[in-house]
């Protein structure tokens, strides 16, 4: 019996480590079976999704104006296409993106188009007299801007602006059309310095630079107007650019003009030319709020050969809380003060006519501040106040002008203003064409702008 019981236990010890493969075995084969079972699970699924119809791609939400857009996800480029349609043309995107999206029949550059149409109702004195915002345009509604751009990278060493623009420059008459702008940038210069060679727009202060249909308000401000021209300070030349490598951040710009602009100069060569510069600086205060600050000199000869010369200061704020898309809160200033010579005839022997002519000084100023307030994405309320003398001329004029925002999309705006226009005693002889006069205007005005295809980021 003892013998028998020896031969199990030993029998169990040799057999114990095959049962327990056996049985590590099975549970392994169990394990794999299952896995087989969940991964033609997941098989059948995606076969199902790839078996339905793609949705379109959704569209990012785009920003509120003013605000900069955020940077595009990396994502798989598209693959080539040998054609570009016109809805490709017309579908709003990121500056120089048909460009990124290089290809065969790949257009090397953007294009877009902006629409701007104005209306304004005013009084009929203001009318017969032209004493408007848009001389000879009151009670009317009118293409004020209508441009095609053409925009992009000539190669890695510098980039091209080409702007076409058409409008009603006078009442009644057909469309205009005419070279807005027309410009090289060469991106890679020593030192760091970027260079603007061609026409455009000088970067005098901030609103000069910026198109009519991407301004804050729907005329550019008085002080602007009076002292730079109904066009603003457009020029043939250079401007170059310089951002020094310091802790802080400063804009350094100077530019060298014709002086074609027969409202501050108009001598209009280079060998007596306008000579421009600016620096800018920005701060970020917290993460809520930023602060630009910039100084600008213009000085060139008048038509008369007069010297001239504008300052101008600038400033403008924006607060937009945290989580926002968009700034709730914006503040825009800018302030100018003219130097200038003019010729003034002198009567010596009081028989009426003029027996002398002498040069006189002629030192005026003047500016604007504007608040708008966007406490919704689509929606945003401002006012403007003006307060400007003339650059030669005696007398002053002030103005206030509240309005309404709406934009549909960051590519369809709407709105409307009402601005009320004092001019003193003083002025009342420069506005009184064809018997009225035009000392004291009341406007409502109306805009509706447009952007079809590319547009470049608006400024801070």
């Amino acid at each position: 019996m003892r013998a028998l019981a020896l031969s199990v236990i030993a029998l169990s010890t040799i057999l114990a480590p095959a049962i327990a493969a056996a049985q590590d075995a099975a549970e392994l084969r169990r394990q794999i079976e299952q896995l087989q079972r969940q991964l033609q699970s997941v098989t059948e699924r995606l076969q199902r999704l790839e078996a339905q119809p793609t949705p379109p791609a959704a569209q990012p939400v785009p920003p509120a104006p003013g605000v900069p857009a955020p940077a595009p996800a990396a994502a798989a480029a598209p693959p080539p296409r040998s054609t570009l349609s016109a809805a490709d043309l017309a579908q709003p995107r990121q500056p120089f993106s048909l460009y990124q999206q290089r290809g065969s029949g790949q257009l090397l550059f953007d294009i877009g188009i902006e629409g701007d149409f104005v209306g304004n109702i005013t009084q009929r004195n203001v009318e017969r007299a032209g004493g408007g915002t848009f001389p000879g345009q009151e009670n009317r509604f009118f293409p004020r801007e209508v441009e095609l751009s053409f925009f992009g990278q000539i190669d890695p060493y510098a980039s091209a602006v080409v702007r076409i623009e058409a409008g009603e420059e006078e009442r009644g008459q057909e469309t205009g059309v005419h070279l807005a702008e027309a410009y090289l940038t060469l991106l890679t210069l020593p030192f760091g310095t970027q260079a603007k060679i061609g026409q455009m727009r000088s970067r005098f202060g901030y609103s000069n630079e910026i198109h009519e249909h991407d301004l804050q308000w729907i005329d550019r401000p008085n002080v602007m107007r009076n002292f730079l021209g109904d066009e603003g300070l457009q020029e043939k030349g250079m401007e170059v650019t310089l951002v020094p490598d310091l802790p802080f951040y400063i804009e350094a710009l100077a530019g060298i003009f014709n002086g074609d602009n027969e409202t501050a100069f108009g001598r209009g060569t280079l060998q007596h030319p306008l000579v421009t510069g600016r620096v800018r600086t920005f701060f970020e205060l917290g993460l809520e709020h930023g602060l630009q600050l910039g100084m600008s000199v213009a000085s060139g000869q008048t038509d008369d050969r007069n010297r001239s010369t504008i300052l101008g200061w600038e400033a403008r704020y924006k607060y937009r809380p945290d989580g926002w898309l968009h700034p709730l809160i914006t503040l825009t200033g800018e302030a100018l003060y003219s130097m200038r010579k003019a010729d003034v005839g002198v009567d010596l022997d009081g028989d009426g006519a003029i027996d002398q002519v002498d040069k006189r000084q002629r030192n005026h100023s003047g500016w604007y501040t504007g608040l708008e307030v966007q406490p919704f994405r689509r929606f945003a309320g401002g006012v403007r106040y003006d307060w400007s003398q003339y650059p030669v001329n005696p007398g002053w004029e002030w103005a206030i002008e509240p309005y309404v925002t709406f934009w549909p999309s960051e590519f369809l705006r709407f709105r409307l203003a009402w601005k009320h226009t004092d001019r003193s005693t003083q002025t009342r002889d420069a506005f009184n064409l064809n018997g009225s006069s035009a000392r004291n205007v009341d406007e409502l005005l109306f805009q509706a702008s447009f952007i079809l295809g590319a547009h470049p980021a608006h400024p801070f």
